[in-house]
């Protein structure tokens, strides 16, 4: 006997406009979309530093059924997306369906349902839709008096705005994407820029010019030639990164490796700088970072690359090892995110009380980056394990929910009432992916946040191709239908 049942997707972001959106077209609208924020946006609403822009090009980074032919640049500015996202919610009337400012603290899979308990009350579904995101946790650095400086301190996701910078000492604490666009973005505006490095970074050099307003109004009267230009930017970021990062010895890896080397060598004219910039591992190991001007930034006169080790922060500003000592007016913590949260710190029960932090004690996973055994109806979108380093996020969030429907069809057709991955499923695909993961570029001998405890790169090992396979539809075999 058919029915409807009832959805709760938790989160904002991305992942959860476009729950919402799907769940429309197909019909279904007893649902609701739980949202801890007093803004949607996900990550483009929590991160609002200078410089913050996405990796992936703009016209990839949007969704499939919401073509965006006014994006201003090739890469676009994180302002713009998040401003895209509010804009496809309005669109799709997707607004009026969100709880803002309510917090998912509990969620009890009894009786065939989950039921949930929030900051405003309690709820009870049929169906969970997870699309709380990666970086959204801020992770903050041990670092011993990180509580005593005098002036200004704060995470890069957590920018105060407030905080006059023009004329000032910075100092930027850290090197992954976000803090090379900081200093790019600020090293003309402060008075004196220090870069703590811990780790060098690999920069792969990509322009990021305007799109001229010729191609703008094409793309807007002609959406073939914006789907167009869509799928072939898709295909170029699946064959020269998606496919490459997966096999250490691809050509197209070692391509990579040639031109970021080249940037370096091209780039930065004094030999001692240079030897500081040169990580020791190979390129992409790390999460490649993509900026036009980086090098350029750090060799302005008041641009300073500090690579000794930090011993602590005191009031006037950063002590080193050696003994040094940077007096500051400002300390950025560009030190990025606990990626192994995903839906914590909700507490999540499953069938018999099973906890979900218990079945994650070790690290998360999930069957196919979507179910976990034991929690039934309950699906994540870009969850543990996923093609989170090497693709756009949307287009997987796309395919996942494409899955995840047919999953749910199950339900609405009376086939089942809870459906979940087995356990011998979810084991036998963790197996696969760690084996696979030996011959990525991620494990060729680098620190990332890629890697779980055991060195593992937490993410999808395979082919983009496999991925899209594997989202086509569910093998049923590797479910329990109840």
């Amino acid at each position: 006997m058919r029915r409807d049942p009832r959805f709760v997707i938790v989160g904002a972001g991305m992942a959860g406009i476009l729950s919402a959106v799907k769940l429309k077209e197909a019909g279904l609208s007893d649902f609701v979309v739980y949202e801890k924020a007093d803004r949607l946006g996900g990550t483009w609403r929590e991160n609002t530093y200078p410089g913050i822009a996405c990796d992936v090009p703009s016209h990839l980074y949007s969704y499939s059924f919401a073509p965006n032919s006014d994006w201003s640049h090739v890469f676009s500015p994180g302002a713009e997306i998040l401003s895209y996202l509010e804009d496809v919610a309005r669109r799709f009337d997707v607004q009026r369906l969100v709880r803002y400012g309510t917090e998912v603290e509990r969620m009890q899979f009894q009786d065939g349902r989950w039921h949930i308990d929030t900051t405003s009350g309690p709820d009870v579904a049929d169906v969970v839709i997870a699309a709380t995101g990666v970086l959204h946790h801020p992770s903050y650095p041990d670092i011993e008096g990180i509580d005593s400086f005098d002036g200004p301190i704060f995470h890069s996701a957590r920018w105060d705005h407030d905080v006059a910078l023009e004329g000032r000492r910075i100092g930027v604490v850290g090197t992954g994407s976000s803090a090379i666009q900081i200093t790019s973005a600020l090293v003309d505006t402060v008075g004196e820029l220090y870069l703590f490095q811990r780790t060098a970074q690999w920069i792969f050099p990509v322009a990021n010019p305007a799109i001229d307003e010729a191609d703008r109004a094409r793309f807007g009267s002609d959406p073939t030639a914006m789907s167009e230009l869509r799928e072939h930017l898709g295909q170029l970021f699946e064959e020269n990164l998606a496919n490459a990062v997966v096999d250490a010895d691809s050509p197209q890896i070692h391509r990579l490796e040639e031109m970021c080397s080249l940037n370096l060598e091209e780039s930065v004219g004094d030999p001692e700088l240079r030897e500081r910039l040169r990580p020791d591992y190979r390129a992409a190991c790390k999460r490649l970072i993509a900026s036009p001007d980086f090098y350029q930034a750090i060799q302005r006169p008041n641009a300073h690359l500090v690579t000794d080790d930090i011993d602590r922060i005191e009031p006037e500003g950063i002590r080193m090892q050696s003994g040094c000592l940077h007096e500051l007016d400002v300390v950025v913590l560009a030190t990025g995110f606990r990626v192994d949260r995903f839906m914590r710190p909700i507490e999540v029960l499953g069938r018999n009380g099973v906890s979900l932090d218990e079945v994650w004690a070790e690290r998360p996973s999930a069957y196919l980056a979507i179910s976990v055994p034991e929690f039934p109806n309950l699906f994540m979108l870009n969850g543990p394990n996923g093609p989170v380093g090497n693709f756009s996020l949307i287009d997987v969030a796309e395919m996942q929910f494409g899955y995840v429907m047919q999953l749910v069809d199950l339900v609405r057709d009376g086939r089942c009432g809870e459906v979940s991955a087995s356990r011998e499923a979810a084991e036998r695909f963790e197996a696969d992916r760690v084996e696979a993961a030996k011959k990525t570029i991620w494990m060729t001998g680098c620190r990332s946040w890629y890697l779980d405890d055991r060195g593992v790169p937490a993410a999808w090992p395979w082919t983009f191709g496999r991925f899209r396979e594997e989202m086509a539809g569910p093998n049923l075999a590797d479910y329990e239908l109840v």
